[in-house]
C-alpha cells in the first residue's frame, strides 16, 4: 500500500511538473514573439515563478505600459538573491514611471555602484534631485488634448504643406483588419488632418492608400515644399537571424500631384531597424533612428547627407552626446538649428523624455530636458515645433488621454534658450564704475572662451552653455585685475558675476633674474618668495623676460616688508637672499637692483667664477700669509653667497725637491687653506684639503731619479698651483660628508 501510494503521489507531480513546464514553455513563446499580453496571461497563471518568470513579467507590464504592475514584480526580481545589475535600473525606471523619484533614485544609486560606467548612471549621479527641478512648471507650455485622437496609439505628428500627417493604429477603412502581437491593436497608418491656427486638427483621413499597406507605416516626415516624403515601414521581405521583422525607411518623390513609386534607402537591413525620419526643410540631410550595430547601446539617433543625385550617403551616429546606453529616438530638426529628441537614457522623469540640443557647425551643445508639464512620468515624444516656433505636438500616454497614445498640441510661451547669460559691472573699490576694462572669460580648464571691452557704464555680458563653471577676469590700465566665478548650473536665465578691481597705489615689487656673466634675462627661473610678515608662500615661474612683478595692493606707505626668496634654475647655482625694506614713498621697488639676483651658471671650477691669484707660501712653510688671505676670502665669498656648494681644495707642487716631501708640503699647505676657509663659512664640512705633490704636472717638466729637468723656472711655476674643484652645487640636495680619506 506505501509502495502504491508513493507512485500516485510521484505520478502527481512529475505531472504537475510536465505541466507547469508547458505552461512556461507557451508563455516564453508569447513573450518572445513581443505578444506580451498572451505572455502575461500564461506567466501568471503559473503557481510557482522563478526569478526569470518574475522578470519577463515585468517587462512584458512594462512594455505594455502597466507600470503599477512593472515595479511590482520587479520589487521581487531585485530582492531575490540572483538580481542582475540591470534589474535594479529596471527597477528604479519603473519607480519613477510611478512618480517615485526619491526611491527611484535609491535604487539608481545601487546601479551606479554596480555598473559605474554606463552613461546613465553617471548622469543621474551628476545630476541628483534634477527630478525635482523638471517639475517645477515654469509657465513655458499651454499644452491640450485633441479631439482627433482616436482610443488606440495616435503619434508622430508632422508638418505637411498647411496639414499634418500622424501616425495612429485608429481602426481604418481596410476589408481585413490585422493586429499587431506586441499589444493587440491595429497595425499603423499614416493620417493627414488640417491644421487650424491654435493647432487643433480636425478632418482627418488616410494620408495615401499607395503608401498605407498591410503593416506598420509612419511616422513620416516631409521636406517644407512638400514634394518630398520619409517613412518608416516594416520590412515586407525579409527578417533577421531571430524571425524577426524590422523597420525601414521609404521614400517618394511628389510628381503631377501623385506620388511616384516609394524607395528603400540603400542602408536598410533585414537585421536592423531604422526608422522615424526628420528631413531638414530643404532636404539635403536627414535625421532618424536605428539599432544597426555600432551604436551606442539600444536606439541612436544617426544623421544622413542626401546627394545633388538623390542618393542618399553614410549614416553618421551623433555620438556620445546625444546618444547613451538606453534609447534615443523620434528626431525631429527645426530650421533654426534646433535637435529635439525622445530619450529614456538621459535624466528624466520617468519612461521616454523630450530633449532638445543646439546644432552647432563643429558638433552638438548641451543636451537639455523640455522639462514638465511637457515630460511627465509617462512616455512623451515624437515632438514637432512649428516654423515660428510658437505651436507644436508632442504624443503621450499619460495619464487622463482618450487611448492608448495620445496627440498634444501645445503652444510655447517662451522660446528656448540653449544657455545662460552672465552679465555683471566693473567697478572700483571706491564704488567707481569702470569703462574701457578688458573682461575675460576662462572655462574649468583655464582657457579662455571668451573676452569683452565694458561700456561706458562699466557693464560686460556673456552668453554661455548651462550646467557650467566659470572664471572671469577684469584687467585695466592703473588697476589691478579682479577675479569673480559664474556657475551656470542653475535655474537662473541670467547669472550675476561682478568685477571690483583695486585702484592700483603704485606700491609693488619687481625683480629681474639674469645670467651674470651675460646679463641676459632667464626664463623658467623657479622663484619661491616667502612672506616673513604673514607666512605667504608664493611661487612662479619667470617668463622669457626673466621678471616678475608683484603688487602690493594690501600695503600702504610706511609699511615695511620682508621677503625671504629662494631662486633656481637647471644648470645655475641656486640663491637664497632677504629682502627688507620701508616702503617710505609710492612707485616700484626694484630689488635686483638692491640685491645681486643674477645667476652664475654651474662650474667644475671656482676660477671659471672668480680670479684667484696665485696662493703663496714662505719656502717650506705652510702658514698663511697675508697676500694668501686676499685669495682665499675671495673663495669664501663665493661659498657664502652659494650656501650648497662643497669644494676640494688641492695644492699641487713642481717635481723639484723629492716626491715624498713635496706630498707632505702640499698636503699641509692645503689642509692650512681649507682651515682658513672653514672659520669664515656656514657648515665647515662644505670644503676640505688635499695635497697632490707632484702627482699631477701640466706639463713635462717632471724629475725622475737623478735625471735633472731642464724646464725654466717659468715652466715649473705652472705647477705650483692650488685648485678649488666644486664637488657639489647644491642644486642636487645630496650633502657631500668625507669625500677623501685625507678630509677633515
Amino acid at each position: 500500500m506505501r509502495k502504491i501510494t508513493l507512485f500516485v503521489i510521484t505520478l502527481c507531480f512529475t505531472f504537475s511538473a510536465f505541466t507547469q513546464g508547458g505552461k512556461i514553455k507557451k508563455a516564453d513563446k508569447h513573450f518572445d514573439s513581443y505578444s506580451y499580453a498572451n505572455a502575461i496571461e500564461k506567466y501568471v497563471d503559473l503557481e510557482e515563478k522563478s526569478p526569470e518568470i518574475n522578470r519577463r513579467l515585468a517587462e512584458s507590464y512594462w512594455n505594455l505600459h502597466d507600470y503599477l504592475k512593472a515595479e511590482e514584480y520587479y520589487a521581487l526580481v531585485v530582492n531575490q538573491a540572483n538580481a542582475e545589475p540591470l534589474d535594479f535600473f529596471n527597477y528604479s525606471e519603473s519607480l519613477k514611471s510611478n512618480s517615485k523619484y526619491l526611491e527611484s533614485e535609491k535604487w539608481m544609486d545601487k546601479y551606479h555602484s554596480v555598473a559605474g560606467h554606463d552613461g546613465r548612471a553617471v548622469k543621474h549621479f551628476r545630476n541628483k534631485g534634477y527630478a525635482q527641478k523638471l517639475l517645477k512648471d515654469d509657465g513655458r507650455y499651454i499644452i491640450q488634448n485633441l479631439d482627433i485622437n482616436s482610443k488606440q496609439q495616435d503619434f508622430g505628428a508632422t508638418y505637411y504643406k498647411d496639414k499634418v500627417v500622424f501616425t495612429s493604429s485608429r481602426e481604418g477603412t481596410k476589408p481585413i483588419e490585422r493586429k499587431w502581437n506586441w499589444n493587440g491593436l491595429p497595425f499603423l497608418d499614416m493620417y493627414v488632418a488640417d491644421k487650424a491656427a491654435d493647432g487643433t486638427l480636425s478632418n482627418c483621413e488616410e494620408f495615401h492608400k499607395k503608401i498605407n499597406m498591410k503593416y506598420h507605416e509612419g511616422p513620416a516626415s516631409f521636406t517644407d515644399d512638400g514634394k518630398l516624403v520619409v517613412f518608416t515601414r516594416n520590412n515586407y521581405e525579409g527578417k533577421d537571424a531571430e524571425g524577426v521583422i524590422k523597420l525601414q525607411m521609404y521614400y517618394a518623390e511628389l510628381e503631377d500631384e501623385d506620388w511616384s513609386e516609394e524607395k528603400g534607402i540603400h542602408f536598410n537591413s533585414d537585421q536592423y531597424s531604422a526608422g522615424h525620419p526628420s528631413l531638414s526643410p530643404d532636404g539635403t540631410f536627414m535625421y532618424f533612428t536605428s539599432d544597426m550595430p555600432g551604436g551606442k547601446g539600444g536606439t541612436d539617433i544617426y544623421k544622413v547627407a542626401r546627394n545633388e543625385d538623390g542618393s542618399w550617403g553614410k549614416p553618421e551616429n551623433l555620438g556620445a552626446t546625444i546618444n547613451t546606453e538606453g534609447n534615443e529616438m523620434f528626431p525631429f530638426y527645426h530650421p533654426e538649428g534646433i535637435l529635439v529628441f525622445a530619450s529614456n537614457g538621459h535624466p528624466g522623469l520617468g519612461g521616454l523624455d523630450n530633449f532638445l540640443v543646439q546644432v552647432k557647425e563643429n558638433g552638438y551643445g548641451k543636451v537639455i530636458n523640455m522639462g514638465a508639464p511637457l515630460n511627465t512620468n509617462a512616455d512623451d515624444f515624437s515632438v514637432s515645433i512649428d516654423k515660428d516656433m510658437k505651436f507644436g505636438y508632442v504624443a503621450s500616454n499619460r495619464i487622463g488621454g482618450q487611448g492608448s497614445d495620445d496627440i498634444y498640441s501645445f503652444e510655447l510661451l517662451k522660446k528656448f534658450k540653449f544657455g545662460k547669460t552672465i552679465k555683471g559691472v566693473a567697478s572700483s573699490k571706491s564704488g567707481s564704475l569702470l569703462d574701457s576694462t578688458l573682461v575675460k572669460l576662462f572655462n574649468e580648464a583655464g582657457e579662455i572662451v571668451a573676452e569683452v571691452i565694458t561700456n561706458d557704464k562699466g557693464e560686460y555680458s556673456f552668453e554661455v552653455e548651462p550646467g557650467l563653471k566659470f572664471n572671469l577676469s577684469g584687467s585695466r590700465t592703473d588697476h589691478f585685475d579682479g577675479e569673480n566665478q559664474a556657475n551656470t548650473d542653475t535655474d537662473e536665465e541670467v547669472v550675476i558675476a561682478d568685477l571690483q578691481l583695486e585702484k592700483d597705489p603704485g606700491l609693488s615689487v619687481y625683480l629681474l633674474i639674469t645670467d651674470k656673466k651675460t646679463g641676459e634675462p632667464l626664463k623658467d627661473v623657479k622663484i619661491r618668495l616667502t612672506d616673513n610678515m604673514t607666512g605667504d608662500i608664493i611661487d612662479v615661474l619667470t617668463p622669457e623676460t626673466g621678471d616678475w612683478r608683484k603688487p602690493l595692493g594690501d600695503k600702504r606707505l610706511k609699511d615695511r616688508i620682508s621677503y625671504n626668496l629662494t631662486i633656481e634654475r637647471e644648470g645655475y647655482f641656486s640663491k637664497k637672499v632677504t629682502y627688507n625694506t620701508e616702503l617710505s614713498e609710492p612707485g616700484q621697488y626694484d630689488i635686483h637692483k638692491t640685491l645681486d639676483l643674477g645667476l652664475d651658471e654651474e662650474v667644475k671650477d671656482l676660477s671659471e667664477l672668480v680670479q684667484i691669484n696665485p696662493i703663496n707660501f714662505d719656502l717650506n712653510k705652510y702658514n698663511i700669509r697675508p697676500d694668501a688671505e686676499v685669495e682665499l676670502n675671495k673663495i669664501v665669498e663665493v661659498m657664502n653667497k652659494y650656501p650648497g656648494m662643497v669644494v676640494e681644495l688641492g695644492a699641487h707642487t713642481d717635481c723639484r725637491g723629492s716626491k715624498a716631501y713635496n706630498e707632505r708640503l702640499s698636503d699641509k699647505r692645503a689642509r692650512a687653506s681649507a682651515a682658513y676657509i672653514k672659520t669664515k663659512i656656514t657648515d665647515p664640512d662644505r670644503i676640505y684639503g688635499k695635497g697632490y705633490g707632484e702627482s699631477i704636472l701640466l706639463n713635462d717638466c717632471a724629475c725622475e731619479g737623478a735625471v735633472k729637468s731642464d724646464c725654466s723656472d717659468e715652466l715649473h711655476a705652472e705647477n705650483r698651483r692650488t685648485e678649488f674643484k666644486v664637488i657639489s652645487t647644491g642644486n642636487d640636495k645630496v650633502k657631500v660628508t668625507n669625500t677623501s680619506p685625507d678630509s677633515f
